[in-house]
């Protein structure tokens, strides 16, 4: 008589395999639309907090002309405008206008925010894009030099810059490059975006979008896309330095991580060659966490850009709030925020979802 053995987990009692519950995570689209529906609230937030903080100083009216008009002149103004009411109502109407778009017209030079944003937030944007052009081009390098000389006098010098590169203020670096390439060597410009005659030319062609680089492209033109490249080096290469160091440091830690994985450590004992363990295996999961760090240097390039704009007279949106800041015209401020703000959201949702498309545990 032949007996039967029962495989393990076949028995009467056991369960099929196919019942048992296994990990699941969301979906890319659902993934997506979870992060999307994120940035409502948190526009929201940051929208109310900005409100409020500006009211807190007083009604814009009187911070903008409270040394240049009587009492009598304030107060007409102030009940013209309506800040005479509760500040709750004014809340509320400031939420329908940025529902609708408007955000409310400037004291100082009577221009509608909403054109001066889309007039100036291009030479942000365009700067912005320079500055983590430089950062991602020579963080991950530098950090992958560090990683592969891991301990040697290379990678504690690199260290030791990127340490530099993040506390040194971005206004100092670019006195220091302006002085050094500007000044003494006369290589690169000093300010501004492009020299005159060319702006000139861009106005009476009709092809100003905003991005001078597109504009020059768009032309055909390209000894003033030559001239928009020199005037953007310096600003770009200022700020621009401010990530690349956490880049560095980030990249640096990831790679070694996974040049020591065991999948990595199986390659290598296959023959395969240290450049190709590097590039081809070890980089692309060391690139995850800097791509969603990205979402997080956006915000700090944005604040910075105040100062790099101020520094090499780049007119973009800090260069403008700062000027607003200066003549107190906090219905600018407060629309120049509150759009920043708003960038940021946008930012971090494009590079979450980056990340989860490049890694899927992410969704996890």
């Amino acid at each position: 008589m032949t007996t039967l053995v029962e495989a393990p987990g076949e028995g009467a009692g056991a369960e099929p395999e196919t019942t048992r519950p296994r990990p699941r995570g969301l979906g890319l689209g659902r993934y997506v639309l979870v992060r999307f529906l994120l940035i409502l609230p948190t526009v929201f937030v940051l929208t109310t907090v900005v409100f409020f903080l500006m009211r807190v100083i007083g009604d814009p009216i009187t911070a903008a002309y409270g040394d240049r008009l009587t009492a009598a002149q304030l107060r007409q103004r102030i009940h013209e405008a309506g800040y005479d009411r509760n500040v709750f109502a004014q809340y509320a109407d400031y939420l329908g206008d940025i529902a609708r778009g408007d955000f409310g017209t400037t004291f100082t030079d009577h221009v509608r925010v909403g054109s001066m944003l889309t007039t100036y937030g291009t030479a942000t944007l365009e700067l912005v894009v320079y500055s983590l052009v430089v950062a991602l081009a020579v963080g991950p390098v530098l950090g992958t030099v560090a990683a592969r000389l891991r301990d040697r006098g290379a990678d504690v010098a690199l260290r030791i810059f990127a340490i530099l590169t993040y506390a040194t203020p971005v206004f100092f670096v670019g006195l220091l490059l302006k002085l050094v390439f500007a000044a003494r060597l006369g290589w690169l410009p000093v300010n501004g975006r492009l020299t005159t005659a060319d702006e000139i030319a861009l106005e009476v062609r009709g092809h100003k979008s905003g991005i001078y680089l597109l504009d020059a492209l768009r032309a055909g033109d390209g000894p003033m896309a030559a001239d928009v490249l020199q005037h953007a080096v310096l600003p770009a290469v200022a700020l621009g330095l401010l990530s690349t160091g956490i880049f560095l440091r980030l990249f640096r830690t990831n790679l070694m991580s996974t040049l020591d994985a065991d999948y990595v450590l199986a390659a290598r004992s296959r023959g395969v060659g240290e450049w190709r363990l590097t590039t081809r295996h070890a980089a692309r999961p060391a690139l995850v966490p800097i791509i969603t760090v990205m979402g997080l240097q956006v915000a700090s390039l944005l604040g910075g850009a105040v100062l790099t704009e101020i520094t090499f007279e780049w007119k973009g949106l800090g260069y403008e709030l700062a000027q607003y800041l200066q003549a107190r015209d906090y219905v600018a401020v407060q629309g120049i925020v509150v759009v920043l703000a708003v960038i940021v959201a946008v930012v971090n949702f494009l590079v979450d979802v980056l990340a989860a498309v490049i890694d899927p545990r992410v969704r996890y």
